[in-house]
């Protein structure tokens, strides 16, 4: 493979990974009398294209494997019958006419005999909303119509409407089979198909089940792809799909995972809102969209959007949580209640726990914040009213407190300028470096471990470079899930040769497409990797050349690695000691190989060690710097490893520069003018226990953060949230947090505002304003400001591309790159020259960022988790995304499409434990751990392992946060959400033993 320039459909050139040229064969053809030379082995349809010449087709798109069903591209080669140009390649002196009478004829008749059966032109369900069907203008350039054959019209083979945002007509469609491929082909999904036989053909959903009933998973690849009304998107939320040129076209970026899709939102300006969403062109995504991308960007609109800064009333103090749900009295049969929780149960000691429950003393069904419950403990109150008090009170703790006293956090959905401005003004406004964001809930270990290791926290390959690897180790991730986009190509690279070994405790869909699934138990990464390398370098697998001279610390880690041969790892791990030998020869024997890894590797107390085994083991191999190989943490929030660059961490300023080094600290200094804390500040975990200590934190800003559902130990943090002395909270709902606040700001939401926003491959992209923000709610970057100014500091930024360019002369990475340089698709960082380069794809190809040039291997032991299982809660706790939701669920809740699909929050089980517990699918069941107690629905599932239970985040009535541990790796300050011990049982089960104990008491 090797780097090529082309360029977009906006004109930028961008570089990419192509096979290399090498001798390539050419022919020469003759199309429509116009000379054309082209490499051996291309199609008709496509030399036509080089010269000008327009072939009508309709099961063809460049995007997907032509396959020839249609025959509307039949051109005359001059042979017996003519030629399918989509799938015929051109030969050495052929002649070929694309466009003779008997030709037009025959795409005429074939015109006709599809329209026959079509939905009448006034019904049809593409032509009456998008306007583009493809089968319709053929119709109009032969002058047929349904209405005027002659042919009988075919009816009956049905609608489907189960998908909430999807109609499948069966009538209108084709056979073109282009949603077939675009299924498997471009998602790898495999769900669609075609059943039954002659005129009664239909596609099909996997075994001709409904679709909102089969594993389809609602990308809406095979809406864009179908040229006729058999798939289309359903208006959102009553908005009616129009025709594109009558809405507004905004260019931007998908706002949920790493993955950073590009997408277009279609806007009705009449009625101030989207009408659809669809992918477009870019490096990376290539068009593509998950189910939230192209469904879930109805949020913004929801009528429970903050529009007037707000203001605790003095009833509401003492302060504590305001509802029920976030006071927790609507859980029964506690730890607490049983004289075991420890102080505080699950209970809180918040200054509302007297007042009600709500009005029927039950949780509402959906699982937002009760807005009738919260609401009349504030009152409405000017900005510059809420921004004096939040200036003045900020500064009055500052002032006895001292600066360790004041502690922000930020947001990973906020754009980089947003961040930036919000770390400037903690650090220079405040003289603390205590501000922190979610990256300290996700990757903070493995971005500890890589700044050790090489040097850089950033991936060293992107996601798109699976296509150029032998091998990649897909491990601790659920792309499939969590990063949907990058696991299409994950899946295209698979059924292309590249192999795929997934290491994870439970056999997500990702199982389903891996050469090897190694299902390790929980928490024991670190032997099961030590292992691999004992393999690798006992085969004698190891890249020598390599080692001498671009690694350190070998000969330690070889030291280490040699007390886990496969039979130990087997032991500890339960992945068999032949399976290890086997993974180790492979990745060993590839020439390339990648490693992407997620939160499963970074979310234990053991993070920062299991990351250093992946940054050893592609070491010791060779696998850095070169096409096809690297090191990806998959970043999960949209702007998580932009905010990171920015400086939104406590221990580093922008672009990963040390607080502690008097030399950084002295330059940021001169460049913002004021006088910075020479320590590190506190991270998320650490600001929560300070809060409950004298002397600690007392004030916070926080910036679209939610802590009371995504930290772990929801108890302690209630407590912690409670004890604030003041609490501003900049969001666009009200969250659980903003219970616990003072002062509540209405902000801007992603559509609602300009800002870069940097994906997990390093590219740097524009989100751009799609509305205005409701009601009086501001832009963030513009609230942040304002409170800058009130405490002091002289800020004048008149947009966010001057907030971009102050920041960028202060980020060596970011060099050369302004908003106006980023075009469309982005630009990769670094970037020499952006004006005409995409940016570097792979890093480190000669040196790694270290000080001396070297990886710098650390060799780790394995020890086991903080909290194991025992008697009494005898099974492990997992905690992770599912596809269609988002962190804790305040945006995709409020989507109708993405809490249509999954609306209720369940606990996934493997069949052997919920029999042993007598539990039955979809039974109310009670989780339990030390800390705390929920309830939800069981979900009986193979892809959990024995032993083990798997609770997705998003849903605030079953916090699985309630029953996490509040453990954190020692290095990276990271909660270990992947490991803590439960029981589940029937909500009966526990009055039964509390009855039993209190018997034998007797």
């Amino acid at each position: 493979m090797l780097y090529v320039v082309y360029h977009s459909s906006d004109g930028t050139e961008m570089t990419t990974l192509e096979e290399p040229v090498t001798s390539v064969r050419t022919v020469t053809a003759e199309i429509d009398g116009q000379p054309v030379t082209v490499p051996d082995g291309t199609t008709i349809y496509d030399a036509a294209r080089q010269v000008g010449v327009d072939i009508p087709v309709l099961c063809h798109n460049e995007r997907y494997d032509p396959v020839g069903v249609c025959r509307m591209c039949v051109v005359d080669t001059g042979g017996r019958v003519f030629a399918a140009a989509c799938v015929r390649p051109c030969e050495d002196g052929m002649e070929v006419r694309t466009s003779t009478p008997e030709l037009e004829r025959n795409r005429a008749t074939l015109t006709e005999l599809l329209i026959s059966d079509q939905p009448p032109r006034a019904e049809d369900p593409k032509q009456t909303t998008t306007g583009d069907n493809m089968l319709l203008d053929l119709a109009d350039r032969f002058d047929v119509a349904r209405e005027t054959t002659d042919l009988p019209c075919g009816s009956g083979r049905g609608h489907d409407s189960s998908n909430p945002v999807i109609e499948v007509n069966h009538d209108a469609c084709i056979l073109c089979d282009r949603c077939v491929r675009a299924c498997d082909d471009i998602q790898g999904n495999d769900v669609i198909g075609r059943s039954g036989k002659g005129y009664a053909t239909t596609i099909a959903f996997d075994l001709n089940d409904p679709m909102g009933a089969s594993s389809c998973v609602t990308c809406g690849e095979c809406v864009q792809a179908c040229p006729t009304g058999a798939l289309t998107n359903k208006a959102i939320n009553n908005i009616p799909i129009q025709p594109r040129e009558q809405l507004d076209a905004v260019d931007s970026v998908c706002p949920y995972c790493g993955v950073g899709c590009a997408l277009t939102y279609y806007v009705d300006r009449s009625r101030d809102a989207i009408a659809f969403a669809e992918g477009r062109d870019q490096p990376g995504s290539k068009s593509r969209l998950c189910v939230k991308g192209r469904y879930g960007w109805d949020y913004a609109a929801s009528p429970q959007r903050l529009t007037m800064p707000l203001i605790r009333i003095d009833s509401a103090y003492p302060k504590g949580p305001l509802s029920a749900d976030v006071r927790g009295d609507t859980r029964g049969d506690t730890e607490n209640d049983r004289g075991r929780g420890g102080a505080g149960g699950n209970r809180s000691g918040g200054g509302r726990s007297e007042k009600k429950k709500g009005r029927d003393g039950r949780r509402k069904p959906g699982g937002l914040v009760d807005y009738d419950e919260v609401m009349p403990y504030f009152r409405e109150a000017t900005w510059e009213e809420a921004l004096d008090l939040v200036a003045r009170r900020l500064k009055e703790i500052h002032a006895t407190g001292g600066p360790g006293a004041i502690a922000g956090f930020g947001s990973a959905k906020c754009s980089n300028e947003e961040a930036y401005l919000f770390q400037k003004l903690i650090r220079a406004g405040f003289g603390t470096n205590n501000v922190d964001h979610c990256t300290r809930l996700c990757h903070a270990s493995s971005v500890a471990a890589l700044f050790e290791g090489v040097g850089s926290g950033a991936v060293s390959t992107t996601y798109g470079d699976v296509a150029n690897a032998d091998v990649v180790i897909i491990t601790g991730s659920n792309p499939t899930a969590n990063h949907p986009v990058a696991s299409s190509f994950f899946k295209q690279a698979r059924r292309l040769g590249t192999k795929i070994i997934y290491v994870d405790p439970r056999a997500s869909t990702v199982a389903e497409h891996a050469d090897y699934h190694c299902q390790v138990k929980p928490g024991t990464d670190v032997a099961f990797y030590n292992a691999i390398m004992h393999e690798v370098i006992r085969l004698g697998l190891i890249d020598r050349d390599f080692i001498a001279a671009r690694v350190s610390n070998y000969e330690e880690l070889a030291r280490t690695v040699a007390d886990y041969p496969p039979e130990r790892a087997a032991q500890i791990t339960g992945v068999a000691a032949d399976e290890i030998r086997e993974v180790a020869r492979v990745w060993g024997e590839a020439k390339s190989g990648v490693i992407y890894w997620g939160m499963g590797i970074s979310q234990h107390t053991t993070g920062t060690d299991n990351a250093r085994c992946l940054i050893a083991l592609c070491s010791i191999t060779g696998n850095v710097g070169r096409p096809g190989t690297g090191l990806h943490p998959l970043r999960g929030q949209n702007n998580v490893q932009g905010a990171s660059d920015a400086g939104l961490i406590p221990m580093f300023y922008p672009d990963y520069q040390g607080v502690d080094a008097d030399a950084t600290r002295q330059r940021f200094e001169r460049a913002w003018g004021a006088r910075l804390d020479p320590n590190r500040g506190l991270t998320v975990t650490e600001i929560i226990g300070s809060v409950l200590k004298p002397g600690g934190v007392r004030g916070m800003y926080m910036l679209g953060e939610n802590p009371f559902l995504s930290d772990p130990n929801i108890n302690k943090v209630r407590k912690a949230l409670a004890a604030l002395d003041f609490l501003v909270v900049q969001d666009i709902f009200l969250t659980e947090t903003a219970e616990f606040a003072d002062v509540i700001l209405p902000a801007s939401s992603y559509l609602e505002k300009d800002g870069s926003y940097t994906n997990t491959d390093r590219r740097v992209q524009l989100g751009r304003k799609v509305m205005d923000p409701p009601g009086q709610a501001r832009v963030d970057w513009e609230i942040v400001q304002d409170i800058a100014r009130r405490i002091g500091l002289d800020w004048s930024y008149s947009s966010p591309s001057e907030v971009f360019d102050e920041m960028v002369a202060l980020m060596p990475s970011y060099e050369n790159l302004r908003h106006d340089n980023l075009g469309l698709s982005g630009k990769l960082y670094p970037n020499a020259d952006p004006e005409h380069s995409d940016g570097t794809v792979v890093l480190f190809d000669e040196r790694f960022n270290t000080d001396d040039g070297l990886a710098h291997l650390v060799a780790a032991q394995w020890l086991p988790a903080k909290e194991l299982p025992d008697a009494e809660y005898p099974l492990v706790l997992n905690t992770g995304r599912l596809l269609e939701h988002w962190h804790t669920g305040s945006m995709t809740r409020r989507s109708f499409a993405l809490d249509t699909i999954a609306p209720i929050a369940e606990v996934y089980m493997h069949p052997k434990d919920a029999a042993d517990r007598g539990l039955a699918h979809g039974e109310l069941v009670r989780v339990r751990s030390r800390r705390g107690v929920i309830d939800l629905k069981v979900r009986i599932s193979h892809r959990e392992q024995l032993g083990n239970v798997f609770i997705p985040f998003h849903f605030r009535e079953a916090a699985a946060n309630l029953l996490t541990i509040d453990e954190i790796d020692p290095v990276g300050k990271i909660p270990e959400f992947k490991f803590c011990a439960v029981e589940v049982e029937a909500p009966g089960a526990a009055h039964a033993r509390s009855t039993a104990t209190l018997g034998a008491a007797e």
